[in-house]
């Protein structure tokens, strides 16, 4: 069974920097995968922040683009969500998804909360 392990989660003060990182264990080829990361605030709805397709190709959340960065490793099916000039608004639950866009299956880490204040 394919599990997505979140870490990295945390306290910060506004300006800091936090990196997450999600590791998958089981049997997976996760180079078949697009790797992504949504985080869902109080009262709102999951949305995507940012995203790495199969061939690389990185996309980002208009809030968050220019401040996080989004990496995956392959060999070690890990993909790590570097965050930086962080603030209040980036306070949510940040949870890790891989996604076969040829056969649409999909895996959710259970999530890893990140909270911004001072």
């Amino acid at each position: 069974q394919v599990q997505l392990v979140e870490s990295g989660g945390g306290l910060v003060q506004p300006g800091g920097s936090l990196n997450l990182s999600c590791a998958a264990t089981g049997q997976i080829v996760i180079s078949y995968y697009d790797m992504n990361w949504y985080r869902q605030a109080p009262g709102k709805q999951r949305e995507l922040v940012a995203a790495v397709r199969r061939g690389g190709v990185t996309t980002y959340a208009d809030p968050v683009k220019g401040r996080f960065t989004i990496f995956r490793e392959n060999a070690k099916k890990t993909v790590s969500l570097r965050m930086n000039s962080l603030n209040p608004e980036d306070t949510a639950v940040y949870y890790c998804n891989v996604q076969n866009s040829l056969t649409g299956m999909g895996v959710w880490g259970k999530g890893i909360l990140v909270t911004v204040s001072s």
